[in-house]
Formats: structure tokens, C-alpha cells, sequence
């Protein structure tokens, strides 16, 4: 009588939890992926800081020396930063679009002859950045959704599944929420003429926000890759 190895049937499952595992760790690693791809396109968690720089010098040096110098002073606290992340190597393209966005608010505050001008540009953009990822839901288009799909190269089988849709649909919300309550506050205090409060919430609501926004995505990817990856089981167990 020969009775089983029982080497061999322990490393099995041993086996298996071991490509479970590594399948996990995969999905965690494109979820964390797809989410630093995501705040890298809003100029990454550092730009979205840096950005604040500017606004924090603007609005004091506007209330006690007028626009002008306030202009002068932003252009140059985003000079600084623009050779701070070009000395340190940093992605070219955030720095470069940084200094430009600077100058454009700059701009648009001396054409309007208000220091309150400068915020214009952040809150029509967070409005536009509302309406595409609103209409991407609307569609079921997610974009969260598709940004993972592009970022990590897997196809869109993904729409197939209806969990996977939901999670993707409940991330891009959440990126909707964001842009729209910047552009709501943001818009209020504009019409208020309240500079200094645009200021506080430009930077209160910046970066903050979007790592939560990009917390999100990233649980809402982690559940998407799991939905697909049960769906996956279930046709190959059929």
C-alpha cells in the first residue's frame, strides 16, 4: 500500500497561497501606481505643495504693498520653486506648467486690477475638472477607471463587470466632490471680495482634498481588482 507524500500535499495549497499572494501584491502595487499616476497629472503631492507657496506670499504682500508688488512677488517665489525642482531633478513638466499657472493668475489679476483675479484661473479649472469627471460618470466612462486602465496597460473588461464599474464610478465622484466644493467656496468668497479667505481656502482645500481623492481611488482600484479577479475564478472554475 503507498500512501500519499505528504510533502507534496502540504506545499500545494502552500503553493497556491503563495500565487494568491503575489497577486495581491500586484493589485496593491497598480492601485498605488494608478493613484500616484493620478496626482501626478494635478502636478503630484509636492507640486500641489509648492503651489501654495506663491498664494502664501501673494495675499500679504498684496494687502500691505498693493497688486503689483504682490504680482512680483509670486512670479518670483515660482521662479524659486521652478529652479528648487529643476536643482533636484524633479519631473520637468510639473515645474514648468507650475511657473506658467503662477504667471497666468498673475496676469489675469493685473487685467482685472484686483488682487481676488489671481484665483480665477483655480476656480473655473476646479469647475471644468468637476463637468469632465461628472460627464465621464454620466457615460460610464469612469475615468478613475480609466486611468488605472491606461497606467497599467490592462484592457477594459473591466466595464463588463458591474463591481468593478461601481467602485471606479464611487472613485470618480469623490474626484467630482472635490473640484466642485473648490469651485462652490471658492466662487462664493470671489464674489465676496474676501482675498484673504480665498487664499486660506486655496491652500486648505489643494492638496489636502486631493490626497483624499487619491486615497479613494486607490481603495476603489483595490476593490475593482478584486472583482475582477473573482470574475476571472469563476469563469475559469466554469
Amino acid at each position: 500500500m503507498t500512501f500519499p507524500d505528504k510533502g507534496t500535499a502540504d506545499s500545494e495549497p502552500a503553493e497556491a497561497l503563495s500565487e494568491a499572494e503575489i497577486e495581491v501584491q500586484e493589485d496593491d502595487g497598480d492601485a498605488k501606481l494608478t493613484a500616484h499616476a493620478l496626482l501626478e497629472q494635478m502636478g503630484g503631492l509636492s507640486g500641489l505643495i509648492y503651489s501654495s507657496l506663491p498664494v502664501l506670499v501673494f495675499v500679504p504682500v498684496s494687502s500691505f504693498f498693493g497688486l503689483t508688488a504682490a504680482i512680483y512677488a509670486a512670479l518670483g517665489v515660482a521662479a524659486l520653486v521652478l529652479v528648487w525642482r529643476l536643482a533636484r531633478r524633479e519631473s520637468v513638466q510639473p515645474a514648468v506648467s507650475g511657473f506658467i499657472g503662477v504667471g497666468i493668475s498673475a496676469l489675469i489679476a493685473w487685467m482685472v486690477g484686483a488682487s481676488k483675479g489671481y484665483f480665477l484661473l483655480g476656480i473655473w479649472s476646479s469647475l471644468i475638472y468637476a463637468g469632465v469627471f461628472a460627464i465621464s460618470i454620466l457615460v460610464r466612462r469612469p475615468l478613475v477607471g480609466y486611468g488605472w486602465s491606461w497606467v497599467t496597460g490592462h484592457d477594459r473588461s473591466w466595464r463588463e463587470i458591474r463591481r468593478a464599474v461601481l467602485a471606479f464610478d464611487i472613485a470618480t465622484a469623490v474626484w467630482v466632490l472635490v473640484f466642485g466644493a473648490r469651485f462652490l467656496v471658492q466662487n462664493h468668497l470671489y464674489g465676496l471680495d474676501q482675498t484673504g479667505l480665498l487664499g486660506v481656502a486655496r491652500i486648505a482645500m489643494g492638496w489636502p482634498l486631493t490626497a483624499v481623492a487619491a486615497l479613494a481611488s486607490y481603495l476603489a482600484i483595490r476593490t475593482a481588482q478584486t472583482a475582477i479577479r473573482d470574475s476571472e475564478h469563476h469563469v475559469t472554475a466554469d
